[in-house]
């Protein structure tokens, strides 16, 4: 590993600190002071970790995680969803930055996957071409719930569909990428899901490949 790296597994611990602090409403005093690494980050960034969260306006991964300036590099689109481009922005900084720990992070009560069962339960054939592209994406992990008895339970459907959705995306990005594949066969690289809760404020890892969310 090159001089400087975090290890995933150093990586993942700083991030599960952070989001104990986050979580009791307290905070770092190296990130309270943050504004003083501005100067030092002018010459270049080495984040520890790689965030694909959700753009969810309550879920902001540097305040979950109770990080700084420079800390971490994130990724936010509607749902947590993997496209190309969401690819291409974690294969860059793993190869560019050397980052070893990749984050899929989605939440409760996500609107995005809220919005992707309406219209697969009363399709409105009303939304624009760009937001039916989210829909699209999140449908393949989420419809096979609807055959089950969690169809008449919304609650209990949306937190599951969740579930799928970060499994989903994990496995697009450990599986759907080369360059990944091997930065995580032999680069020391990890990519785990997570769950963020409203109501707690606490996050919940997932980071063993044989576990369920």
């Amino acid at each position: 590993m090159p001089d400087g790296v975090m290890s995933a597994t150093d990586a993942l611990e700083r991030l599960r600190e952070g989001n104990r602090r986050f979580a009791a409403g307290l905070r770092s005093m190296e990130v309270l002071a943050t504004h003083t690494r501005r100067a030092d980050l002018l010459a270049g960034q080495r984040p520890f970790a790689i965030v694909l969260g959700c753009s969810d306006s309550r879920v902001p991964a540097e305040l979950v995680f109770d990080q700084g300036l420079g800390d971490l590099f994130v990724i936010r689109v509607a749902g947590n969803i993997v496209a190309p481009s969401q690819v291409g922005s974690v294969e860059f900084a793993a190869t560019r930055y050397g980052t070893r720990l990749v984050v899929v992070l989605g939440h409760s009560q996500c609107g995005a996957i809220a919005a992707t069962l309406e219209e697969l339960l009363r399709p409105a054939g009303t939304r624009s071409r760009n937001l039916r592209s989210i829909v699209n994406r999140l449908r393949p992990s989420v419809e096979a719930l609807l055959a089950t008895e969690l169809r008449d339970d919304q609650d209990a459907l949306v937190r599951e569909a969740v579930r799928a959705n970060v499994r989903a995306s994990v496995d697009h990005l450990r599986h759907g990428s080369e360059i990944l594949e091997e930065l995580v066969a032999g680069g020391g690289v990890r990519i785990v899901g997570a769950e963020y809760s409203l109501e707690t404020g606490i996050v919940e890892f997932h980071d063993d490949e044989t576990v369920a969310l």
